[in-house]
């Protein structure tokens, strides 16, 4: 037996499936907190002292955090390749300005304190904020655009052509998407904030985080209504082969109304996610203001996997559905690489995941405790 048929091909492809979202959700609860932290920074923060107060707890972590984004990249690449060929070139504007943004994260953190001029640190946190929104409502923009459908098309060559563009992107459901996900991303990092201050600052984060978090509740049901009312999901309607070869234009595709949410009717289990979707901003409501703020970051997390996760459950098995030509659709099924690709991968990711995880976790504990003015003011390695 070759070694890679230990796991079946269409077992492999679940799996896959499964860790591209542990490592979106991973990206949202790790470095999420990170770009609510920007969100919330020149409203949590009057004055200079409290500002670097808030730029302190993050200052330390956030470029571990950002590698999670570049696994997700890494991943759809070689584990996804026709999603990876569609995604980072229709999207590729969209792609440019999250990475503009994400450039203002680190160089907003070097330079801010370079001059002691107050419209110079004022500019940079400002720098710092669209650093922290403009990702979080793209990536939400995205996630909106993957539920409509995306115009492209593959020929007979397997060639793919986008015949979208950037401002096509920016609809209104996609849009309502991107609220979604700035309110959740701002609700994390209030509760990071809440973790990590104390004081005027940690009373602002805590009021900023009980609104968000009703926001959170309020605009995920309101996406939920929207999903049903007004966007067509996809159906497969001709046999598929689930250990087939990755060819999207062997199957046949028809839109219908609700069929996003047809996977809740068959398998009730999957409930489990936007119940956790709900669940996760109403115990931040509930105890940010409390001193269990361990179980309240926890909560966060548990809204950004219950949000993400919905949209996988809800999609399964596409990846991403094409308007254009929906027998084109890339599915779980049919837009993966090779069997022996996925295995050597799936090896390779359970050497290295664990050693990782555990050196995050490591690096928490180090650097666990509250940033104080007397740290930021008096420290000489404080931002």
């Amino acid at each position: 037996m070759i070694l890679h048929e230990l796991i079946d091909y269409p077992t492999l492809r679940v799996i896959w499936w499964v860790l591209l979202g542990v490592i979106l959700i991973g990206f949202a609860a790790m470095d999420g907190f990170d770009l609510g932290t920007g969100i919330l920074l020149p409203f949590v923060g009057r004055d200079d002292v409290e500002r670097r107060i808030v730029i302190n707890t993050v200052g330390p972590v956030w470029e571990g955090n950002q590698v999670w984004l570049i696994l997700g990249g890494g991943a759809i690449f070689a584990s996804w390749p026709q999603l990876y060929a569609v995604s980072f070139s229709g999207f590729y504007l969209a792609m440019f300005a999250i990475l503009f943004a994400l450039i203002l994260r680190p160089v907003g953190f070097k330079y801010r304190s370079k001059l002691d001029d107050t419209r110079w640190r004022s500019a940079w946190d400002w720098a710092l904020f669209i650093g922290g929104f403009l990702p979080s409502l793209i990536f939400g923009v995205a996630v909106g655009n993957t539920l409509a459908g995306v115009p492209f098309r593959i020929d007979d060559d397997l060639r793919i052509f986008y015949d979208g563009t950037f401002f096509g992107l920016l609809n209104p459901f996609a849009l309502l998407c991107g609220l979604v996900s700035v309110a959740m991303l701002t609700m994390h990092g209030a509760t990071w904030l809440a973790l990590k201050t104390e004081g005027e600052v940690r009373a602002r984060a805590v009021s900023y985080g009980k609104r968000a978090a009703l926001a959170t509740i309020a605009l995920f049901a309101l996406g939920g209504v929207a999903l049903w009312l007004f966007v067509d999901g996809y159906v497969i309607t001709s046999v598929i082969n689930p250990a087939g070869p990755s060819n999207p234009l062997l199957k046949t595709v028809e839109r219908e109304a609700q069929a996003w949410f047809a996977n809740y009717g068959a398998y009730p289990w999957t409930l489990i996610a936007p119940a956790l979707g709900f669940l996760g901003p109403l115990v931040v409501w509930a105890l940010i203001g409390s001193k269990r703020e361990i179980v309240t970051l926890a909560a966060g997390m548990v809204s950004a996997f219950g949000i993400i996760a919905t949209v996988g459950v809800s999609m399964f098995p596409f990846i991403l559905p094409s308007t254009e030509q929906p027998g084109a659709s890339l599915t779980v099924w049919d837009a993966s690489s090779s069997h022996q690709t996925l295995f050597i991968m799936l090896c390779i990711s359970l050497l290295f995941l664990p050693i990782v995880l555990a050196y995050t976790a490591w690096v928490y504990s180090i650097l666990r405790g509250k940033v104080g003015r007397e740290e930021v003011e008096g420290g000489g390695h404080a931002y």
